[in-house]
């Protein structure tokens, strides 16, 4: 297929790489300098690119009738502006906080743990997000997903970064050299601790389970998630 990249950083870099490797096509490479050339011919379009040329990518995308496959994170207060207008165009679309299957596997553990300790009131919940320095958001938008798994199978309300109440989850964010990205969901308790963790050793993970997403939305119309891909 062909693939239009927007965003053409380290992670494109090996989202093109891997797109290579498995016989597709890269017919265009947007960076901040570049034009949007080339999209017209795309059967689909990877994104991951920075917040604030988040929404321009997307909708450029829809417009020109080419599904969205969207890693770029820090833009969220305009999903719903962007799902709207997918559906106007008949679009396709798949935004997730993080197209990696270890983390998307971890996510499913995360909501099933937090299903089981919401009936033990002896116990709290931390998490702890580590990432590279250059990351442009904190927390992380995976530790965002994460936060909202547990928020959906438990009396917590809401996340912060700042010191929690017990209707809150307080969030740690670290920026740590070139660390691809690390995230620690913790239960504590007087006695013990439960701890879940994905470790994320390089960005391949990340760019391949994009391309896998990209694969898959050609040719159907609406809204997905990584569990639609995933059939979890």
């Amino acid at each position: 297929m062909k693939i239009a990249l927007l965003g053409y950083g380290k992670m494109g870099q090996v989202i093109e790489r891997i797109a290579l490797e498995r016989g597709h096509e890269i017919v265009l490479k947007k960076d901040e300098n570049n034009t949007f050339e080339g999209l017209s011919i795309a059967d689909v379009a990877i994104d991951f690119s920075v917040p604030m040329a988040a929404v321009e990518n997307i909708s450029s995308c829809f417009n020109a009738n080419v599904p969205v496959v969207s890693g770029t994170t820090g833009w969220l207060e305009h999903y719903d502006e962007m799902a709207q207008l997918c559906m106007a165009k008949n679009g396709g679309f798949i935004s997730s906080s993080n197209f990696s299957l270890g983390v998307n596997i971890f996510f499913e553990i995360n909501e099933y743990l937090a299903k089981i300790m919401s009936k033990f009131n002896s116990y709290s919940v931390q998490m702890e997000e580590i990432h590279h320095t250059q990351k442009l958001d904190a927390p992380s938008g995976t530790a965002i997903s994460l936060a909202k798994g547990v928020i959906e199978n438990s009396a917590y309300k809401e996340w912060t970064l700042d010191n929690a109440s017990a209707e809150q989850i307080h969030i740690e964010t670290k920026r740590i050299g070139t660390v691809p990205g690390t995230h620690t969901v913790t239960y504590n308790s007087a006695v013990d601790a439960i701890e879940i963790k994905h470790t994320a050793h390089n960005r391949e993970g990340f760019a391949l389970g994009a391309v896998i997403a990209a694969e898959w939305i050609v040719g159907k119309q609406g809204i997905f998630t990584m569990k639609d891909v995933l059939e979890f």
